[in-house]
């Protein structure tokens, strides 16, 4: 096979660099199945990956996109036809293993997911990576007896690719939502996608007392830090909190109260490493009682692969409202 375009991302000298260089196959990590990319997406994740911003690859260099849609070309799995449309989330892409920033890609059949017959590529990376932590979180949380009778849910980071995607989802499954932003020009978009009133981060009171009173039947949460920290404490008896994201801060400062108290479950959501099992349970609630109602509006730009490297500076500035996809081929 001649030589493929892809992104990739070197550490050289302490200093993170990324472009578009040429490939072949045989430069690829290893794998025993090939897939023709034809989309994949822009995640926070690869934001930081790309501008150095965070520690994400183990190794370099890698090609960058830990997501990933398109075509098999040939695969060890007898289950998997050249042909048959797959994606790839997660799974150690541009961290581990080269990523979905490349004309072909190189995976585990382990990480492979079929699509669903009636979907296609740019619908899988429409939702990406955003779309199964998203999801993944409700299912988590209604695996634990959340219910929308146990009162509203509370998503922090609303207007991110993951938060959209909650707020969409939750919505959908009868839940009343409050959306918690620091964008006050997001209001309509997010009661749109079915929030029911929308906070802003600025001016929420986060109190200080080990336990506030109680508000939320659960929350999803982006932001970590001070904002978890508020949610452990308002969190109303046997809620479920999905700690999906950081952007705020690692760090968390609570106590025991609101769990031995209140009996509050924090969930904390890995969506690289999910098993397959589960991961193909969540995909296939992606298509049916899970599906996002709003995704036009919330995947509303899609670029092509050449102009990737001018991106990034936008989510790492938080100046974007949705899900970015990655016209590869």
């Amino acid at each position: 096979m001649t030589k493929f375009k892809v992104f990739r991302i070197d550490r050289k000298d302490g200093e993170i660099s990324a472009g578009f260089e040429q490939l072949s196959l045989d430069d690829l990590t290893e794998g025993d199945t090939i897939i023709r990319a034809q989309y994949s997406g822009i995640n926070y994740k690869d934001a930081l990956a790309a501008t150095g911003k965070g520690r994400i690859l183990r190794k370099f260099p890698l090609n960058g996109g830990i997501d990933v849609a398109g075509e098999i070309v040939e695969s060890a799995n007898p289950g998997l036809k050249p042909g048959d449309a797959v994606l790839v989330t997660g799974c150690g892409l541009s961290e581990d293993y080269d990523g979905g920033y490349s004309e072909y890609v190189r995976v585990a059949q382990e990480s492979v997911v079929q699509i669903p017959d009636d979907r296609d590529t740019y619908w899988a990376m429409s939702i990406g990576t955003a779309g199964f932590t998203a999801a993944l979180a409700i299912h988590r949380m209604e695996e634990n007896h959340q219910h929308p009778d146990n009162g509203p849910i509370v998503v922090t980071g609303a207007t991110g690719g993951v938060g959209s995607l909650v707020v969409d989802m939750l919505a959908g499954r009868g839940y009343e939502v409050v959306a918690v932003t620091g964008k006050h020009e997001a209001v309509d978009y997010l009661k749109t996608l079915g929030a029911t009133e929308v906070l802003f981060r600025d001016e929420v009171d986060l109190g200080s007392k080990p336990l506030e009173k109680g508000r939320w039947g659960g929350a999803v949460d982006n932001v970590g830090g001070e904002v978890l920290t508020w949610l452990t404490r308002s969190v109303n008896w046997w809620g479920n909190i999905a700690s999906i994201g950081l952007v705020g801060s690692y760090e968390l400062h609570t106590t025991v109260m609101p769990f031995i108290l209140r009996g509050i479950n924090l969930l904390g959501i890995n969506s690289d490493f999910t098993p397959r099992g589960p991961r193909q349970k969540v995909w296939a609630r992606l298509a049916g009682d899970l599906a996002p109602r709003h995704l036009d509006k919330i995947a509303t730009r899609t670029i092509p692969f050449n102009e990737l490297s001018e991106a990034f500076d936008d989510y790492i500035a938080g100046r974007v409202i949705g899900r970015t996809v990655v016209r590869i081929s």
